[in-house]
């Protein structure tokens, strides 16, 4: 097995396959492998639609839940991927809210608290890559309901793209 493409990690000098977890996957839309094998992908949608374009809605993950209250173990993933919505002002039935989710007007706690999922789910250094779209709530204004500290990512880009690491306290 080439461990280029199964993302294997050795670990104690035995082979094991990473763990890895989209937990807010949507449509999957930025993974190239939209089925890869070492990811848990999940939502709390699952939806499908054929538009009049001819674009596709088709959110179907492996896990049905809430970011915010996972049914995962604590350290169970090296890798977790948080792209949780960034739409506070969208129809329920639009486009928009239908293919990326939608806040609701509690959205600094539900932020702050899938947040800490993301963390407790995490592996002891391991790492969280968070995804936030600036359109309609500013990054900084997202920072400040987090309880951890980034350790790089974009800073100009309206997508960021963040890097955390679960340290061992």
């Amino acid at each position: 097995m080439d461990s280029t493409l199964t993302g294997a990690i050795t670990e104690e000098g035995s082979n094991h396959l990473a763990k890895v977890l989209d937990a807010c996957c949507g449509s999957r839309m930025f993974w190239f492998d939209k089925n890869n094998p070492i990811t848990t992908f999940m939502d709390k949608r699952q939806y499908y639609e054929e538009l009049d374009t001819g674009h596709i809605i088709n959110v179907d993950p492996d896990v049905l839940a809430d970011f915010t209250d996972m049914p995962f173990s604590d350290n169970e993933f090296d890798l977790v991927v948080f792209d949780p919505p960034h739409l506070i002002h969208a129809g329920e039935k639009s486009w928009l809210a239908k293919k990326y989710g939608k806040l609701d007007g509690n959205w600094p706690k539900m932020i702050h608290d899938g947040f800490n999922e993301c963390m407790r789910v995490l592996k002891p250094n391991g790492t969280l890559v968070f995804k936030w779209n600036t359109d309609q709530i500013s990054f900084r204004e997202v920072l400040s309901y987090i309880d951890y500290k980034p350790l790089f990512g974009d800073k100009r880009s309206k997508t960021r793209w963040t890097v955390f690491i679960k340290e061992v306290r």
